[in-house]
């Protein structure tokens, strides 16, 4: 009789094991599975309405992107433009913008970080 109870034992210990072995590999699907089903919705990202809205640029930023009214996301790209055509990102810490005389009325210092140029642009720009 206390080789049945022994090898009872022995048999549940390993079913317990088996089990959570189990459980590891199913929740290891399961995530496979969520990442999959994201990418194939299908749905398309629409615009803020509040970013698509033309905005009037002050004169100072105008004289850097243009004088008629765009949108913010449109503003940021043609700054970006100017940015990357004149080379004023700093080579040692690229997030940083060294502000030529143009851009230095609009950013107040000579070195504004990325962040803040979205920030310190919004100041410049005005409902038509």
């Amino acid at each position: 009789m206390a080789k049945r109870k022994r090898g009872g034992r022995k048999s549940s210990a390993r079913k317990s094991s088996r089990k959570s072995s189990s459980r590891g590999r199913k929740s290891a699907r399961k995530g496979g599975r969520k990442s999959s089903r994201r990418k194939s919705s299908g749905k398309k990202r629409t615009p803020n309405a509040a970013f698509m809205k033309p905005m009037q640029p002050s004169s100072d930023l105008a004289a850097v992107v243009g004088s008629g009214a765009m949108p913010r996301t449109e503003v940021t790209k043609k700054l970006w433009g100017y940015i990357k055509r004149k080379g004023l990102q700093d080579s040692k810490n690229r997030r940083m913008i060294n502000a030529d005389e143009n851009l230095r009325p609009i950013f107040g210092r000579s070195q504004v970080s990325m962040f803040e140029m979205t920030r310190l642009v919004n100041k410049h720009l005005r409902n038509p």
